[in-house]
């Protein structure tokens, strides 16, 4: 949740920014930091490169756990969990990566690394991900590599 704190700070949002407020605020954002406006002045440009980077990874990131995002994928999610298995899943910086088997990525982000042993150690880590992971932790859809 750390994470999400910085890119809101970044962007000046709150987390009832709308899909379409966040577009807006980006854009000028962007315009505001955009490298080509610091043409020949070498340390201006690495700076405005180094700040349009990270306004781009917020706004992604923002966008990918905005409600309306997850809303319009709430069903292929729900559909995901009920009938795809886990295949494969990796845990790093408080962010549990799990692979189903019908190709969806997802990542639920500040999973504390004590419920992440409890997977690993439970007896059928797919129910427990079911029982505790999927409801309880915010997520995001990272890729479908089908």
């Amino acid at each position: 949740m750390k994470k999400i704190g910085e890119y809101r700070s970044l962007l000046e949002v709150d987390r009832s920014v709308t899909l379409k407020e966040l577009k807006t605020i980006y854009r000028n954002a962007m315009k505001d930091s955009h490298p080509d406006k610091f043409q020949g002045d070498e340390a201006g440009l690495q700076v405005a490169e180094e700040k349009s980077r990270a306004i781009i990874e917020a706004y992604h990131f923002l966008v990918s756990i905005n409600p309306e995002t997850i809303q319009s994928g709430l069903a292929e999610y729900q559909e995901t969990c009920a009938t795809a298995t886990i295949i494969d899943y990796r845990y790093e910086n408080v962010r549990l990566h799990v692979h189903f088997s019908n190709g969806s990525v997802y990542e639920y982000i500040s999973v504390p690394k004590a419920i992440y042993i409890k997977m690993v150690n439970a007896e059928s880590p797919g129910r427990f991900a079911k029982r505790h992971i999927f409801t309880n932790f915010p997520y995001r859809k990272v890729s479908n590599q089908e």
